[in-house]
């Protein structure tokens, strides 16, 4: 689509508009750096009863929700439709009815407003909201090439990423899950204890009082994805197999299986149940509430510690392994998970202990918003990769080469 065709102010301003799952949001940031506003309307309680996201429901809430959330993003930042120089939305991956209320609004406003339309891949924009928060606040210098970690409820991906001449950003998918996504896992290990949903927050806030060494969690081998058929190599780190490929996939099923096993095993089933039922009737506890922290007893939080702690030593040792791999000068961990403090900490020790930089999202950020798709959007401004009305959501899509 020619520049010409719409009207451009030279702001710098893009609105941002997400609905790639459960949270309807819109945000106007400035030059990918500055965000005037971020307006995220959230669905957890509604899908908290079903103890998932449930697609229609999804779809139904960002229709209702996201004339409002634009409105109110346009007016915290004190903006015009006039003063924007583009529009940008997710167009994928998400799911399919979610992300059309998101694109079919954001066509419709760019139509009206006489302004550019850019599609943003959802995962790229978790990574800029890492580098625009480093660049606003003056945070740790990212040197390229970067080893992008975008780890949440549907993805857990590593990217090689690095930026053009003319400014573009190109990505290389070098590690993604080959079943459950971390955040998943957590959701399902969650569900298994009869702890609240989302799980993350619970088992992150819970797993504090276990002993993480409790229960010896492993991380069986993982075929290449070129070839299943080939000398499978250990999940727990990079290791190159007998074709002399190197490996930095993930698995997550295995481990949320040998939960399950675990519950059965050491007859925790009925204390399951009775913990489900309280909580039920209890919605407003929390993992920090001493009366949900009193249903679990020290077999439980060790197992809850036990799980966080391999998992997130899965996600540390492959990521830091492909960093080494690709000669990456930096890492950059995002995605809902990011939130994680475990990993958090773990993650900036094994930095350190290396002197390689590793960049996170404020908490703000960490989870689904628009602020880091206009961010995403702006290098996309400015080499003029903009949509035309063809622009349709893809459930699928995917980011960079493999």
């Amino acid at each position: 689509m020619r520049e010409n065709d719409h009207s451009v102010k030279g702001t710098g301003l893009i609105l941002g508009i997400e609905s790639s799952c459960d949270e309807t949001a819109a945000a106007v940031v400035r030059a990918g750096d500055e965000a005037l506003s971020n307006i995220v309307a959230s669905q957890m309680n509604l899908h908290a009863n079903y103890g998932g996201v449930v697609p229609e429901l999804a779809s139904r809430e960002h229709l209702r929700n996201v004339v409002p959330v634009v409105r109110a993003a346009m007016e915290r930042a004190g903006v015009s439709f006039e003063d924007l120089d583009a529009i940008a939305v997710t167009e994928g991956p998400g799911l399919a009815g979610a992300l059309l209320v998101g694109i079919t609004y954001a066509k419709a406003l760019s139509f009206g407003a006489g302004k550019p339309l850019i599609g943003v891949n959802h995962l790229e924009g978790h990574i800029h909201a890492v580098l625009m928060e480093a660049r606003q606040h003056g945070g740790v210098q990212m040197e390229l090439p970067l080893l992008a970690l975008v780890v949440s409820g549907g993805h857990t991906h590593l990217y090689l990423a690095e930026q053009q001449a003319e400014g573009a950003w190109r990505y290389r998918n070098v590690g993604r899950t080959v079943d459950d996504a971390a955040g998943e896992a957590y959701d399902k290990v969650a569900k298994l204890l009869g702890l609240g949903y989302p799980g993350g927050p619970w088992i992150d806030v819970l797993a504090r009082r276990g002993d993480p060494l409790a229960v010896p969690f492993r991380f069986g081998p993982i075929k290449t994805r070129t070839d299943r058929q080939e000398s499978s190599i250990e999940g727990k780190a990079a290791i190159g197999n007998s074709a002399g490929r190197t490996n930095f996939d993930f698995s997550f099923s295995g481990i949320k299986t040998a939960v399950l096993r675990y519950i059965e095993t050491h007859g925790m089933r009925e204390a399951v149940e009775a913990r489900r039922r309280a909580l039920a009737e209890h919605p407003e506890w929390d993992p920090h509430s001493e009366e949900a922290v009193a249903l679990c007893d020290r077999q439980t939080l060790d197992l809850i510690a036990s799980f966080q702690h391999a998992v997130v030593g899965n996600l540390l040792r492959q990521s830091f392994a492909a960093a080494e791999a690709f000669g990456a000068r930096g890492i950059v961990v995002s995605g809902g998970v990011a939130a994680n403090s475990e990993l958090r900490r773990r993650f900036q020790a094994e930095a350190d202990k290396r002197g390689l930089p590793v960049a996170f999202p404020s908490l703000a950020l960490s989870t689904d918003n628009a602020a880091m798709i206009a961010a995403a959007a702006w290098p996309k401004f400015m080499a003029r990769e903009f949509a035309d009305e063809t622009l349709g959501a893809t459930p699928q899509l995917r980011l960079g080469a493999v």
